[in-house]
């Protein structure tokens, strides 16, 4: 599933968790490896892969997991 910058990103509660700042591609095949959810401050700023998407919807991602199990940069 391809995200693109700006988007919003949901947990699997629908919480909004942030919106997706960076993305970073294997630069042979192009495919998205990771990307970084831009959160505001005291929040940390996460770094998801591709597995952690449940859905892509025009204008949002919706992750497989919560808020609490997720992996902050």
């Amino acid at each position: 599933m391809e995200v693109n910058i700006g988007v919003t990103v949901l947990d699997k509660e629908r919480k909004v968790l942030g919106t997706i700042d960076h993305v970073v591609r294997d630069t042979w095949s192009g495919e998205q490896k990771k990307f970084i959810v831009r959160r505001k401050a005291p929040e940390e700023d996460l770094l998801l892969s591709p597995t952690d998407i449940a859905e892509v919807t025009d204008g949002e991602v919706k992750l497989n997991k919560d808020e609490g199990s997720l992996p902050t940069t």
